[in-house]
């Protein structure tokens, strides 16, 4: 009996453990982020902008974005926070989504910006061939695990 509360307090022990190294690696290992000169000397070029906030159908306590996004032909800047994770990815949408239910039938269809590896504010450059003017709407997606972090609609 003493071996199997043992092994049952040990693997919840390990599992928390696994569990709070999966959210805390991408904090330890994320790069600085931009200063605020550097973010807001890029979103003055925007052409577009849009607002990303908490209240989504898809955002909850482990995964939000707030702050504003600016998209100019070359870069896409970031000022605000996102909730910290693995994975994330930038995508350009051709229509708004605001959960897992709506991005997942149209993701074929999006285009795949960059890697997001901060949190707090970045400044992401487009690919040459990524033409903003097809899309309507910046989202945040959490590939490892299939987790809609964040949107905003920008026209």
């Amino acid at each position: 009996m003493r071996w199997i509360t043992r092994l049952l307090s040990h693997g919840i022990t390990l599992a928390i453990g696994f569990a709070l190294g999966i959210y805390m690696l991408p904090i330890l290992t994320a790069p600085a982020s931009p200063d605020a000169a550097a973010l807001t000397a890029s979103a003055e070029d925007a052409i577009y902008t849009g607002t990303f906030t908490r209240d989504l159908a898809g955002s909850d306590f482990l995964h939000w974005g707030t702050g504003s996004i600016s998209l100019s032909p070359q870069q896409i800047t970031h000022m605000g926070e996102l909730a910290p994770g693995p994975d994330y990815k930038l995508y350009l949408t051709p229509t708004f989504v605001e959960d897992e239910a709506g991005f997942e039938p149209i993701k074929e269809m999006s285009r795949l910006v960059g890697d997001v590896k901060m949190f707090n504010g970045l400044i992401l450059d487009l690919p040459d061939n990524v033409d903003i003017e097809n899309y309507t709407t910046v989202v945040i997606w959490c590939e490892t695990f299939g987790e809609f972090i964040t949107a905003a609609q920008y026209r």
